[in-house]
């Protein structure tokens, strides 16, 4: 299902507008050491994401409702990589140790080789 389609039809258009248009979207707590992990493993690897902080953001409350409603338990990490929800530090974690998250990466231009 298209993101921006899912994210509209859950009323979750803070999340889609952050989200729309960039390869690799990380929605992260300054206080999170598993959201800083997943932050260093993805720059590892020469991407450059956008990232929000939800205890800095001024409305990151809200955008942390939205993170719920999208199944994202617990709200942060939540990495979206091409637009799309890959999930949390389990799912990337996962994606990293079967090597299936750097062909995912330059699959969303968000690394070259």
């Amino acid at each position: 299902m298209n993101l921006l389609k899912a994210l509209s039809s859950f009323k979750m258009a803070m999340v889609a507008a952050l989200v729309n248009e960039r390869s690799v979207v990380i929605f992260s707590k300054n206080s999170c050491c598993m959201c800083y992990t997943i932050k260093t493993l993805i720059s590892s690897f020469g991407a450059n994401p956008t990232v929000y902080e939800l205890d800095e953001h001024p409305k990151g409350h809200q955008l942390e409702k939205e993170l719920k409603g999208l199944g994202c338990k617990p709200s942060v990490p939540a990495v979206f990589i091409g637009q799309e929800l890959i999930g949390g530090a389990n799912e990337i974690m996962a994606l990293h140790l079967k090597g299936q998250l750097v062909p995912l990466l330059l699959r969303a231009n968000a690394i070259w080789v």
